[in-house]
């Protein structure tokens, strides 16, 4: 059994169901507490014989009532070649949660507002952190937007984060480099997508280390907001600069791996 602070997620080990299962399958409870829905996001590590992690495996759970618990199977794709996998080679690494009406909409999908933005898997090298926001046109009309996206810091609890400072820009941030300079219009048609980032350094000196697991993006002022999970650790450094909105000229727009 694992537990995270709010929820409660165990595994036991089942019968096997068909050929295909192997000798057993896992499944797992997950309790939401709180007085609205969420959606989770749960990490799993799948170990060997020996209590080595062999992969990783992550797993959404949309629209989990408030108070209720549902139970799911984990699924297939994560089990070892041979299907041998019980709940006692099952580890649970990190659970997030959302508010389910700010939660990231899943690819193939699109939102009342026709805007689907999410957060990549970012990037870090030699203590610099960029992680990527992706907005799409997924609607039916053209969008036009200009600036910087609107963000909003969020501990575990999902309460306002102090302290810090949004740099609009990334050139005061060391070695992030030049991001392209002041914001300028940027018009989406239907299919098109934006580009924009964070990025901070994770430096530790003097003073408190600062850890930020979620914040709360509006593509601009006004816009619906959506709860992402990038897990800055800002170190002391007590500043996270944002780049301006840019036409995606990628081709791969928000539809990329992990966005």
């Amino acid at each position: 059994m694992s537990q995270r602070p709010g929820v409660s997620v165990t595994a036991d080990s089942l019968p096997g169901v068909g050929a295909s299962a192997g000798p057993c399958v896992v499944r797992y409870d997950l309790t939401n507490p709180e007085s609205e829905p969420f959606t989770y996001t749960i990490t799993f590590s799948l170990m060997d014989e020996q209590g080595r992690a062999m992969s990783n495996v992550e797993e959404t759970v949309a629209s989990v009532g408030a108070g209720k618990t549902v139970r799911r199977t984990l699924d297939h794709g994560g089990y070892p070649g041979d299907g041998a996998l019980d709940a006692g080679r099952v580890r649970i690494l990190d659970v997030e949660r959302v508010p389910s009406d700010e939660a990231p909409v899943p690819a193939g999908t699109c939102p009342a507002s026709g805007l689907r933005l999410t957060a990549d898997q970012g990037d870090a090298a030699m203590g610099l952190r960029v992680v990527g926001l992706h907005l799409e046109n997924c609607g039916d009309r053209t969008y036009s937007l200009e600036g910087y996206p609107v963000l909003q810091l969020l501990d575990a609890e999902h309460q306002p984060v102090d302290g810090v400072e949004i740099l609009r820009g990334t050139e005061g941030i060391p070695m992030a480099g030049v991001d392209g300079g002041a914001p300028r219009p940027v018009t989406l048609r239907p299919g098109e997508a934006a580009v924009s980032g964070l990025a901070w350094r994770n430096t530790t000196e003097f003073g408190e280390a600062v850890t930020v697991p979620y914040v709360r993006v509006r593509a601009e002022a006004g816009s619906d907001p959506v709860m992402v999970a990038p897990h800055l650790d800002l170190g002391t450094t007590g500043e996270l600069g944002v780049r301006a909105w840019r036409k995606d000229e990628s081709g791969s727009g928000a539809g990329r791996p992990g966005a």
